[in-house]
């Protein structure tokens, strides 16, 4: 793996030397060109990534499986959630890493990028074998997911006010 510091990476600060060596030897890199689907919404995985060099494009379908409204006709409607460069070192698919369930979202990278990828039993493998060093980073990726649930809860009720705003005055 090429000379990074783990200790840059922010889903890592506080760990000791010690751990982060640990941490590191259950990662690999992974290259993709821009344009390459890395997640696809709607598959199941099971691996977390860090995005370490370039940008990714991080979009949700608009419509569920199967749903057609005439006002969006475009063959593909999605929603850009963010765009995401490796100034931070960003976080993707931990969700995954720990219930092996469907992607959310999809990533795309939007420029050549390389990544930081570990897998569920990987991941798991080694919160077996070092405990202490588990539940830190169980921690740190439950508290990325919650605060990410509080950011939804706060757009949700933004999203609803403004539809029942819309309807009531739509019907006045």
């Amino acid at each position: 793996m090429s000379a990074l510091d783990f200790s840059t990476i922010p889903v890592f600060h506080g760990l000791s030397a010690a751990e982060l060596g640990k941490v590191e030897a259950i990662f690999h890199e992974e290259t993709r060109p821009a344009g390459n689907v890395v997640v696809a919404e709607g598959q199941t995985g099971e691996e977390m990534y860090i995005l370490v060099r370039g940008r990714v494009q991080i979009s949700k379908a608009m419509l569920m499986a199967g749903m057609s409204v005439p006002l969006l006709n475009m063959a593909t409607p999605r929603k850009v959630l963010a765009t995401l460069d490796d100034t931070s070192r960003p976080v993707f698919g931990e969700v995954a890493l720990i219930d092996s369930d469907q992607r959310s979202a999809t990533v795309m990278a939007i420029s050549d990028c390389t990544f930081l990828v570990t897998s569920r039993e990987q991941f798991f493998d080694l919160a077996r074998r070092e405990p202490e060093l588990g539940v830190k980073l169980l921690l740190t990726l439950g508290k990325r997911m919650a605060a990410t649930i509080r950011h939804s809860n706060a757009e949700v009720v933004k999203l609803t006010t403004a539809l029942a705003l819309s309807l009531r005055k739509s019907v006045a």
